[in-house]
């Protein structure tokens, strides 16, 4: 139902705002943006930095959600991810302004338990059951 629909992603809004940035940041330097199932999926050199030195895993990450914007460091890693992010993008669709401070959380609270932050983590075990990937493995020069 189309009013659902949109409502979904007025209560994703907040999630999806901080990722919209990176869609000029990419369009500026040369990256890539497209829409792919009503998910505006970002990529390029300037995105890659960012998933490579701005986030807290080792390596960097080969993606991210943040609502409907999904960043990837290239177009393949993105194919690759797919479906893995789609998940992410129905969290962020149920946990709505919540998901960034929600996920952050969990993932302070398997670190102070001595557990794997984001391996442990429950929104990357619901990603990976559900979408039946492992984590994904990157270069560190990707």
């Amino acid at each position: 139902m189309l009013i659902v629909r949109l409502l979904k992603y007025i209560w994703a809004f907040p999630t999806t705002a901080v990722g919209l940035p990176f869609v000029a940041v990419a369009l500026a330097t040369g990256g890539h943006v497209q829409v792919i199932d009503g998910v505006l999926e970002v990529h390029g050199s300037m995105v890659a930095w960012v998933l490579r030195h701005c986030t807290l895993l080792k390596g960097g990450a080969a993606a991210i959600t943040l609502g409907h914007v999904v960043l990837a460091r290239n177009l393949e890693l993105l194919e690759e991810t797919r479906s893995h992010e789609r998940i992410h993008v129905s969290q962020c669709e149920l946990w709505g302004p919540v998901f960034i401070p929600a996920y952050l959380t969990a993932s302070l609270w398997l670190y102070l338990r001595g557990r794997e932050p984001y391996e442990d983590n429950p929104f990357e075990l619901e990603a990976r059951r559900r979408s039946e990937t492992g984590p994904i493995q990157v270069a560190s020069d990707t």
